[in-house]
């Protein structure tokens, strides 16, 4: 463990921020989960910038460096069918130019790849390398307006996340359509799916049909959050 994760954790250990689900935990009803939710949001989310740094980037791994064995599929509702000629990513909310985007439009894009290590909250990891187009240049191409905090993701198996805007823009946050240098499979997530190398997997919505830009978090702010999970879910 080297000294930036050790301050990180003793950090959180300190502050008592480090999982918002264990406050979560013992609340009685989901009222009061959304009010501990709506109050303790901007706090938790304010310490994750603060520690995290949600536009520095982060070190990757070489090729030889890549565990495409290691690299585990979750399914949420089971594997979505989803034509790629029909396919078309909406990017609307609070933005000036609401986009719908064909597969082929996104990968006329500039691409990029990178090789990063993903983490399950259930304790395993992998090195992978993902190769797309970054999200902030997609958002760019939609225009947010001034007042844009968080993005919503849904996915077309019905799975629905929300990011900061701040990490939706990191450099190494990817829209990605391949894996270790093939086309993205469909288990994990094609043909476009969430990457980045500063959130927990769960974050990384698979199989992601549309982009909300918003201003404000609703009740929903992720499927596994509204179950108790840390909702910023940094590394």
């Amino acid at each position: 463990m080297n000294f930036h994760h050790l301050q990180r954790r003793q950090f959180l250990k300190v502050s008592g921020l480090s999982s918002l689900s264990l406050l979560l935990s013992g609340c009685g009803t989901p009222l009061f989960e959304d009010i501990v939710g709506t109050l303790s949001e901007p706090l938790n989310r304010q310490v994750g910038e603060l520690i995290l740094n949600p536009q520095k980037p982060v070190p990757e791994f070489s090729l030889s460096e890549i565990q495409p064995e290691k690299l585990i599929v979750n399914t949420f509702r089971g594997t979505p069918i989803i034509d790629p000629e029909q396919y078309r990513l909406i990017i609307d909310g609070a933005v000036n130019n609401p986009l719908s985007l064909t597969l082929a439009e996104i990968q006329a894009l500039p691409q990029t790849s990178m090789i990063i290590r993903h983490v399950c909250v259930e304790g395993w990891a992998a090195i992978v390398q993902w190769g797309g187009v970054c999200l902030r240049e997609i958002i760019a191409l939609a225009e947010p307006q001034a007042n844009v905090k968080f993005a919503y993701f849904k996915s077309a198996d019905g799975y629905y996340e929300s990011w900061d805007i701040a990490s939706a823009l990191h450099p190494q946050t990817l829209l990605a359509y391949e894996k270790n240098g093939e086309i993205l499979p469909v288990d994990n997530g094609a043909p476009l799916r969430l990457a980045s190398p500063i959130k927990l997997g769960y974050k990384q919505s698979k199989w992601v049909t549309q982009i909300s830009l918003v201003s404000g978090l609703s009740l929903f702010k992720g499927y596994w959050e509204d179950q108790g999970y840390d909702w910023f879910a940094g590394l």
